[in-house]
């Protein structure tokens, strides 16, 4: 039997329920094994599946709180929930400032930090290659020391450096300082911009990531229950599930509600009457509960729940007791992460919450990491450690591929614009184009294509999330 080499490590995915046949490797001190090659080579007819929740129901409990899917697609952390004899030793996540950290994209934030305000030069061209681009140049004195700090906007990626003059043979000239952070640059010349609001336009081009505005489903699923239609079909609320959500964050009357609404109806009562809202850390969060979301007689897909739920990146689900969830339980496109939060000696001083997460495969890991065992007491750790752990699961949950496709598409549209708006505002400036021809592209100040595209803090590519979908991805 042929066999190749591999360094077996913890894993941090669920292992399949056969694992291959291991042989180790005598008088090494790393944990080097022997794997079967043709256990990586089979058919789908060849594959073992997964349990289903059905066959693990009919076992003995205490289930897991998550099942993967019987053909994969997902990984799973947290799964050891072993209750400590002890209540006092269920552990809490040291030093919260140090270890409990939110996800930030520092790159978008830098020209608004460095450049804008202060004096510095902006440019731009087109290069056969890489398409559009737009050059930020600001002369800096770091302590003793005189530098270069160069900005780079692609279609791709914005590069950022900071270069010393004193490593430099001459000082350069601007399509040589491009060339210095980006070696695939290949123009002649960059034109200066000479619009006196351009830092406007490109602070809101860098910044089109960054969002203080999130939305997160929040589904009910009570004991036994293993399917969609039975978890959005939930009306009640048990004490159990009410005192997570006043956990959560504060009830709102959505009529008028004058915060982040998170898509949410507050003039007609077409999404129900209250929701759940929490500002965290100046982010404003709109959860959509399940059952208090319209609930529809004879409707067994209950679309006006899915519809919110379906289309959220990130949910909650909450278990009264233990019945694993299954991520293709819920059918959607965009749903890619879920954190399940199972309650323990609920409505009492002791109450403690099991956690475990589950993500698509190319989502990666996020933090903070869940402890071991993935146990927590009720309390501000717990809820310090839980919102960011759903705030940077959408921050990663951005990478996976349908998402990254997504912002590559909005982040060459976006630029292609900045790039029109700065040549005509910097040709209009020289008088060598017209007002109608300047307004056209947005270039009364107002930010045109960005101010038209802006939704809940964020800019989409706006005909790609036209078409909301909640069928399965396969």
């Amino acid at each position: 039997m042929l066999y190749v080499m591999l360094l077996w490590q913890a894993p941090t995915r669920s292992m399949p329920t056969q694992n291959p046949p291991l042989l180790k490797l005598p008088n090494t001190k790393s944990n080097t094994y022997l794997i079967p090659l043709s256990f990586y080579f089979f058919t789908e007819e060849d594959y073992i599946p997964y349990p289903s929740v059905h066959e693990v129901l009919g076992r003995r409990s205490p289930f897991p709180l998550i099942l993967l899917p019987q053909f994969g697609g997902y990984w799973i952390e947290g799964t050891n929930h072993q209750t400590p004899k002890d209540p006092a030793a269920v552990e809490q996540p040291p030093c919260p400032s140090a270890q409990i950290k939110l996800e930030t994209n520092s790159m978008a934030k830098i020209y608004r930090k460095h450049f804008m305000g202060k004096e510095h030069f902006n440019y731009y061209t087109m290069d056969a290659a890489l398409g559009h681009l737009v050059f930020s140049m600001k002369y800096d004195v770091i302590g003793d020391q005189e530098h270069l700090r160069l900005m780079l906007r692609t279609k791709i990626k914005t590069y950022h450096d900071v270069i010393p003059i004193s490593c430099l043979t001459e000082f350069p000239n601007v399509v040589q300082m491009a060339k210095l952070i980006c070696e695939d640059v290949n123009v002649d010349r960059f034109y200066p911009v000479l619009y006196p609001k351009a830092s406007r336009l490109i602070v809101t081009f860098d910044e089109h990531v960054i969002s203080n505005n999130f939305k997160f489903g929040v589904i009910y699923q009570k004991f036994g229950q293993t399917s969609e239609e039975e978890l959005f079909g939930n009306m009640e609320e048990s004490p159990a599930f009410v005192e997570f959500l006043e956990f959560l964050g504060q009830k709102i009357e959505l009529h008028d509600f004058k915060g982040f609404r998170g898509g949410l109806d507050i003039a007609h009562g077409q999404t129900g009457t209250e929701s759940v809202y929490k500002n965290f850390h100046n982010k404003e969060i709109m959860f959509h509960v399940s059952t208090k979301l319209p609930y529809t007689e004879g409707d067994s897909q209950q679309l006006q729940r899915k519809r919110h739920i379906g289309n959220d990146i990130v949910a909650i689900v909450f278990q009264e007791e233990n019945t694993p969830f299954v991520p293709d339980m819920i059918q959607s496109n965009f749903l890619h992460a879920y954190v399940v939060v199972q309650a323990e000696k609920a409505c009492t001083d002791h109450t403690c919450y099991k956690v475990s997460v589950t993500a698509r495969d190319d989502v990666p890991f996020f933090g903070p990491a869940l402890p071991d065992p993935a146990i927590f007491r009720k309390g501000p750790e717990f809820h310090e450690f839980l919102f960011t752990k759903l705030i940077n699961a959408e921050y990663a949950c951005y990478k996976a591929e349908k998402f990254a496709k997504l912002e590559e598409r909005t982040r060459s549209a976006l630029l292609e614009t900045l790039y029109e708006e700065l040549h005509i505002n910097s040709q209009s400036m020289m008088g060598l184009g017209g007002d109608e021809d300047r307004l056209e592209n947005g270039g009364g100040g107002g930010g045109g294509f960005f101010e038209s595209f802006k939704v809940d803090g964020r800019v989409w590519f706006y005909p790609a999330f036209i078409c909301l979908s909640v069928s399965k991805i396969t």
